[in-house]
C-alpha cells in the first residue's frame, strides 16, 4: 500500500495530509454510527501515520459533541510531518495524554463507550514490543467496543499472521482496499466487520500495484455473463462431466446440478455404465453417456476413445469429482488431463490422479482451473497440509505459475490465482465444511466457463457466489444443516442478489 500511496501523490497530487484528512473523516463517520448518542470515545494513536488518522477523527469527533480522550504513545515530534500537522489541529478542549502512562490508559478504558485503535497501520511486521503490546493488551482485557484505523494493530497486512499482541476489533475501516491480512486467518478473526473507505486514490492504482483483488457485488455484477435474446442451449455452454463411481455417484449429480443450475445450456454425465440409472433418475435435465467400467465400478481406459470423442463435442469439461484411486481409472485420468483440448476444470480425483506427475498438468493447452484443498494442493508440491496453511497465496501463485492454471485454494478464504495475481474471496462461511460443497463449485465454474467467462473470471464469480449462496442459506437452516445440495438450492437468490 504505501506504493500506492507514493504513486498517489507523485501522479495525482493527493498528499499524505489530504488522504490522512479525509481518512481521518471515514473514520468519524463510521464512529458516529457506532455511537449514534453521543458519549466518551478513546482514541489510541501510535507514532505513525495511523496515528495522524486517529488525531483527525479525534478532532471531528469533538466538533460533533463527543467528549474525547486522546492516548497517544509518542510525542508530537516522534510523528511524520502529515501526523505532526493533524496533531497541532487537535482542539485545545481534547483530554490530550502524550506520557505512555498506563493507569491514564486504564482510566480512560473506564470511561470509554468506544475505543478507536490508531496504533499500527499497514506498514507493521512481525511482533509489536514494549508498552505498546501492554496496550493492546489492556484494549482488549476492557472488552470495550473497539475501532480499528486501516488495520487491527499488530497483525500483518500481508500475511494476517498475529506475533504477539494483537487488538481484536469490532469493525476495521480500512482505506482504499482491503488489506491481504484482513481476509487471511487468523487475522480475519481479528477485523471484525470490515468497510472499505474510498479516500480518492485511483483504482487504476490499486489494480496496478496491489497484486490482488477482492470481489464485490458491483464486480460480479460487472462480470456475470449476458444472455443473448436469441440465446439456446448450445450457446450458453455445454458441459461434459466426467465424474462419479459406483460408490460417488452423487459426485457426478452434484457437478451437473451446479453447471446446470449457474446458467449451462447442456450437461451431459459419462459415468461408469452401472451408475447411468441413478443418473438418470437423479437428474433428469441432464444427458447420459454411460462408459465402459471396472469390476469396481470405475471408469476404466476401455472408455478412453470414446470419452475423446465425446469431449470434441462439449465446450467445457469437468473432471474428477466421484471418480476414485483405482488404478485403471488414474491412468485413464492422466491421459484424458493431456489428450482433451478442451478447457477443463479439475478437482478431487483428478488431481489426485496427477499428484505424482504433476508435470501433466503444464502439458495442457486449453484453460485449466484447478481446484484443490489445502490436502491436495500439499500433495502436488509434497509439502505438508500446514505448510500450504501457513502461506495459502504463495502456493496459490505458484501451482498457477508452475503449472500453467488458474489455482482455486480451496478454504476458509478461497484463493484464486494467475500467474502472480490473486483474488482472494469474501464470501462463505464454516457450514460450507461438508461433503460435495467442492463439487457443486466445480460445476459452478464449468458452468460460467461455458457461457463465455475466461477461466480466471469464471473461478473468481463461481466462487464468490458459491459462498454467497451458503451466506443466504444458513440465514434460513443454519451453519450445522448445511449441505451441498443447499448451495444449489440457494443460488437463485444469490444471483437475484447480485442482479438486482
Amino acid at each position: 500500500m504505501l506504493i500506492i500511496e507514493e504513486q498517489a501523490e507523485a501522479l495525482f497530487g493527493l498528499s499524505t495530509g489530504l488522504l490522512m484528512e479525509r481518512a481521518g473523516q471515514a473514520v468519524a463517520e463510521e464512529a458516529e454510527r457506532m455511537l449514534p448518542r453521543l458519549g466518551n470515545i478513546l482514541i489510541v494513536c501510535g507514532k505513525g501515520n495511523n496515528g495522524g488518522d486517529g488525531f483527525v477523527a479525534a478532532r471531528l469527533l469533538k466538533a460533533s459533541g463527543y467528549t474525547i480522550t486522546v492516548f497517544s504513545l509518542a510525542h508530537r515530534d516522534a510523528f511524520p510531518p502529515a501526523a505532526q500537522q493533524a496533531f497541532d489541529n487537535l482542539p485545545k478542549e481534547i483530554n490530550l495524554i502524550t506520557e505512555p502512562d498506563l493507569g491514564l490508559l486504564d482510566e480512560g478504558l473506564i470511561e470509554a463507550d468506544l475505543v478507536v485503535d490508531a496504533i499500527f497501520g499497514f506498514s507493521l511486521k512481525g511482533a509489536v514490543r514494549g508498552v505498546a503490546s501492554e496496550v493492546i493488551d489492556r484494549i482488549n482485557a476492557s472488552r470495550k467496543m473497539v475501532l480499528s484505523v486501516d488495520m487491527p494493530s499488530g497483525l500483518e497486512a500481508d500475511t494476517g499472521k498475529v506475533y504477539g499482541s494483537g487488538i481484536w476489533a469490532d469493525i476495521t475501516v480500512t482505506f482504499t482496499a482491503p488489506k491481504v491480512g484482513m481476509l487471511l486467518h487468523p487475522g480475519i478473526e481479528r477485523t471484525g466487520e470490515y468497510l472499505v473507505a474510498d479516500i480518492g486514490i485511483p483504482q487504476s492504482l490499486v489494480d496496478e500495484y496491489s497484486g490482488f483483488r477482492a470481489l464485490d457485488r458491483l464486480d460480479v455484477f460487472d462480470l456475470f455473463p449476458a444472455r443473448s435474446v436469441d440465446a439456446y442451449k448450445n450457446t450458453v455452454g455445454r458441459i461434459l462431466v466426467i465424474a462419479g463411481s459406483r460408490d460417488m455417484a452423487g459426485a457426478a449429480v452434484l457437478v451437473a446440478r451446479g453447471a446446470y443450475k449457474i446458467g449451462a445450456g447442456l450437461v451431459v454425465f459419462a459415468p461408469p455404465a452401472s451408475i447411468a440409472p441413478v443418473l438418470h433418475s437423479a437428474l433428469i435435465e441432464a444427458i447420459v453417456r454411460p462408459q465402459a467400467e471396472t469390476e469396481a465400478g470405475t471408469l476404466c481406459m476401455d472408455a478412453y476413445d470414446s470419452l475423446i470423442e465425446l469431449a470434441a463435442q462439449y465446450d467445457v469439461i469437468a473432471l474428477g469429482p466421484g471418480l476414485t484411486a483405482n488404478p485403471q481409472t488414474v491412468e485413464l485420468v492422466r491421459k484424458l488431463i493431456v489428450d482433451i483440448e478442451k478447457p477443463m476444470v479439475i478437482d478431487a480425483d483428478g488431481l489426485n490422479a496427477v499428484a505424482d506427475h504433476v508435470e501433466i498438468l503444464s502439458v495442457r493447452k486449453a484453460e485449466t482451473v484447478i481446484t484443490p484443498h489445502p490436502g491436495e494442493m500439499a500433495r502436488l508440491f509434497k509439502v505438508s497440509t500446514q505448510e500450504v496453511l501457513d502461506d495459502p497465496i504463495g502456493f496459490s501463485k505458484r501451482a498457477a505459475i508452475e503449472f500453467g492454471v488458474i489455482a482455486v485454494l480451496k478454504g476458509a478464504v478461497t484463493i484464486i490465482s494467475i500467474n502472480d495475481e490473486s483474488t482472494l474471496n469474501t464470501t462463505g462461511n464454516p457450514g460450507l465444511a461438508t461433503a460435495g460443497t467442492g463439487d457443486v463449485l466445480t460445476g459452478f465454474i464449468a458452468g460460467f466457463m461455458g457461457q463465455g467467462l475466461n477461466a480466471y473470471d469464471a473461478a473468481s464469480v463461481g466462487v464468490y457466489l458459491h459462498g454467497l449462496s451458503a451466506d443466504i442459506a444458513v440465514e434460513d437452516i443454519s451453519e450445522y444443516c448445511l449441505m451441498a445440495s443447499d448451495v444449489i438450492d440457494y443460488l437463485p437468490e444469490a444471483i437475484l442478489y447480485i442482479l438486482g
